[in-house]
């Protein structure tokens, strides 16, 4: 009977003695006694250190201790930075969403949109991942589209917020790498003697940007492909546009350029 009783019994004291472990294992809060202040400037050393974990772990305590005040709508935006820094475009573009819909007024508002932008934003948009490299009939530009209307709704909303400009300038980037994105690709359908899908893209950028530097080779792009297709008549008259609209180009006397200094290098 008493080794039943030792079996029946065994169980509880080490349930007991695994309860009391945990208790003794439970973490320490170290931020308990810091003030708001602390916490936010510990979070600011954190991630410059580059330990964005921990930054964004100090930034979501601040935003419930500081509940209610400027310096919690602040740590919202230094997590969405953080999480940007991080490379977590997801976290960073979830969180700046839940900062426009909880603080619509706020005076940061106008940098959250920049960051916004920011965040989507992608300065190689120009090489597109050296098109001339792969397959260009399939890719997805609408993290380069989302970009562009968040810069679009700062510029409109605070013309004269101090991101404003630099969002202006950015605005033009992605425009001209999207015009440039369909040339590309018109470019490839040229080149492999998919004559129809190349116009049908060079029309494209044209009807669908101004003024972006690619637009002279869709023209000339439209001139070969009509050629090759036997349309004199519409090679003719795409001619004359790109005569009119660039008296001066190399293209009609030289064909496709190669190598060059790209247009996309802003900055």
């Amino acid at each position: 009977m008493r080794g039943f009783r030792l079996s029946v019994a065994s169980p509880c004291v080490l349930a007991i003695a695994a309860v009391l472990s945990a208790c003794s294992t439970k973490p320490v809060d170290e931020t308990a006694g810091w003030s708001p202040n602390r916490i936010y400037s510990e979070a600011s050393d954190e991630r410059a250190a580059g330990n964005y974990d921990k930054a964004v772990t100090l930034l979501e305590k601040l935003e419930g201790r500081a509940a209610g005040t400027p310096l919690a709508q602040q740590a919202q935006i230094d997590k969405a930075y953080t999480h940007y820094k991080a490379g977590e475009q997801a976290q960073a573009l979830a969180t700046l969403d839940r900062f426009q819909k909880l603080h619509p007024t706020s005076p940061a508002m106008d940098y959250a949109l920049y960051l916004k932008g920011l965040v989507s934003f992608n300065d190689n948009l120009g090489l597109f991942g050296s098109l001339a490299r792969q397959d260009l009939s399939e890719r997805d530009q609408k993290a380069a589209k989302e970009s562009f209307e968040s810069f679009r709704e700062l510029v409109t909303r605070f013309p004269d917020s101090r991101y404003s400009p630099d969002a202006r300038l950015r605005m033009t980037y992605i425009v001209n790498s999207l015009a440039q994105y369909e040339v590309h690709v018109a470019r490839y359908y040229h080149s492999r003697g998919a004559y129809v899908a190349a116009i049908n893209r060079a029309q494209s950028a044209l009807t669908d940007y101004t003024d972006a530097p690619a637009l002279e080779e869709a023209l000339f792009i439209m001139i070969q492909s009509y050629d090759a297709l036997g349309m004199t008549q519409l090679r003719d008259d795409a001619r004359r546009v790109m005569q009119a609209s660039y008296p001066q180009s190399e293209y009609l006397s030289k064909g496709f350029k190669s190598g060059g200094s790209p247009w996309w290098k802003v900055w």
